[in-house]
């Protein structure tokens, strides 16, 4: 899934799933939703520590796609 699973930008956002940063991007970019994105990752639905981290990248995913619109 990673090719480089040592690269600071891609840490892992879900400890809980180990889901990546840039899987979520790359789920984000197929259309998915935060309820999508636990659903298909397993992220959100162990302890929750991560929800507001995600929640906040998604923001960011979203508003840098607006801007291209």
């Amino acid at each position: 899934m990673n090719p480089k699973p040592d690269d600071p930008e891609d840490g892992v956002m879900c400890h809980c799933s180990g889901t990546r940063r840039s899987y979520i991007q790359s789920l984000f970019e197929q259309g998915k939703d935060i309820a999508a994105i636990s659903r298909w990752t397993g992220a959100l639905s162990g302890c929750g520590g991560c929800e507001w981290d995600i929640a906040d990248f998604l923001k960011e995913l979203d508003a840098k796609t607006s801007k291209k619109l």
